[in-house]
């Protein structure tokens, strides 16, 4: 196959892969992107049905986020952001204090989604510290839940899949089970469920409210835990019982965010304003690495002392504030204003989870189907009925991910669960077309 990479692939250690599985399976050499699609050195056409990780919103070679970074790389591409500021970061700031949550008025930025995780978790204990409560230094976390792969991001990740390796270098937090919506325990359909599964993250943070600095979450959406969806029920009851316990909630959208689950904010189906809101992915629609942790004045003001007080934030990354990150930013945030994205999403989602529906819904290795805005996953096991699992060994999502790939679509599984999270520039019928692929290649494997 031509349109594989050449033997100097082999050189580049790639993330979360068996470098092994290379020898069969050589990474594709993608040439360029346009819109929803990638294409390999050959010209040949994938449908890039998980937004490329979930940072893509308005597609491949966006023009206009192409235009706005050339014009600023032609002015500033980059300056150290102590002790400087520059326009795009400022727009920036303004357009994010303009539509996140109420009670959210400073932003700090990083590089990517687990700088963000790592600065919003030393923010809430330092900030604690410096009102004489250094003792609050413990965070609650959910079963499941993704934050990153740093050090400090996998103290809270819920994923023994990442986290269990490192587990020497980690310091250890504390674990709740999650909301189990696909078999819930109380009996509730997502529907009709009010979070009655609560009692038990409300007792821990009961037992643990004199050390606890804050609890953790992927508002409505856990999608690196397989895509486990819970009701905003749930994110209600959590940001009453933080306060009640006098702690801070930190709100991870970093995969969720800017219209991922319909609203531009996951955290506004709950009518929620947290403490901490970590932004990423598609904050530049995937042209460019930025992150950033926005938080409210009582934890800035924490921190905001004379210098001899030694109560400085002392947290950076060189580049911290990039003014290229900012303009891409900038830009999406304007494309979303102007073409009122969210509500112009809403007959594609729909038509999204529609089309997954038909094709996969009755299907007899099919155990579940759930969706939350632009986010549609659907688990596959050997026996739905009996709960039968596929054996792990027979890597069947990862031999279906190869069938849909074969077939034009990027669809990369997660264990045996395939989802769709695709580019919002997507029309109704590329995804019709792209749900025809996906149940193809599970058809391919499987029938």
């Amino acid at each position: 196959m031509s349109h594989v990479a050449g033997k100097e692939a082999m050189r580049i250690w790639h993330p979360c892969t068996q470098m092994k599985d290379h020898e069969n399976h050589p990474p594709v050499f993608i040439d360029r992107g346009q819109g929803i699609y990638l294409y390999d050195r050959e010209g040949r056409a994938y449908i890039d049905a998980i937004s490329s990780w979930w940072v893509n919103l308005f597609g491949h070679a966006n023009p206009r986020i192409t235009r706005a970074v050339g014009q600023q790389l032609s002015r500033l591409s980059h300056v150290i952001f102590a002790g400087c500021t520059h326009a795009p970061a400022e727009e920036l700031a303004g357009r994010l204090l303009a539509m996140v949550p109420a009670g959210l008025s400073r932003v700090f930025f990083a590089d990517n989604g687990s700088c963000a995780v790592e600065a919003a978790l030393k923010m809430s204990h330092a900030s604690w510290r410096n009102l004489g409560h250094p003792e609050k230094c413990r965070f609650i976390y959910l079963s499941n839940g993704y934050h990153g792969e740093t050090a400090g991001a996998l103290g809270v990740c819920g994923d023994a899949l990442y986290a269990a390796p490192f587990a020497p270098l980690i310091v250890p937090q504390i674990e709740v089970p999650g909301p189990e919506c696909q078999a819930c325990p109380c009996g509730r359909t997502r529907e009709t469920c009010d979070a009655e599964c609560f009692g038990t993250m409300q007792a821990a943070i009961d037992a643990q409210a004199g050390v606890l600095s804050g609890v953790i979450i992927e508002p409505l959406v856990q999608c690196a835990g397989s895509f486990r969806m819970h009701p905003p029920a749930y994110l209600a009851k959590l940001r009453r019982a933080t306060q009640g316990a006098g702690c801070h909630l930190i709100a991870d959208e970093i995969a969720v965010g800017f219209g991922r689950t319909g609203t531009m904010f996951a955290c506004e189906q709950a009518a929620v304003s947290p403490d901490f809101l970590c932004l990423s992915k598609g904050i530049t629609s995937g042209t460019l690495p930025l992150s950033c942790v926005v938080t409210t004045d009582a934890v800035f003001d924490a921190f905001y002392h004379d210098y001899a007080d030694d109560k400085a934030f002392l947290h950076s990354h060189s580049y911290t504030g990039n003014p290229l990150a900012c303009a891409a930013a900038c830009e999406t945030l304007r494309i979303f204003e102007e073409d009122d994205v969210i509500a112009a999403n809403k007959p594609k989602i729909a038509h999204l989870q529609a089309a997954v529906r038909k094709r996969f819904a009755g299907h007899r290795h099919v155990s579940d189907i759930r969706a939350t805005g632009w986010i549609t996953a659907v688990s596959l096991a050997a026996d739905p009925e009996k709960g039968t699992a596929f054996d792990w060994r027979e890597r069947t999502g990862f031999r279906i991910y190869r069938e849909a790939i074969k077939r034009g679509a990027w669809l990369r599984n997660l264990g045996d669960m395939i989802y769709f999270m695709p580019p919002y520039v997507i029309t109704l019928d590329e995804i019709d077309k792209l749900t025809d692929i996906a149940f193809d290649a599970v058809e391919a494997v499987l029938g």
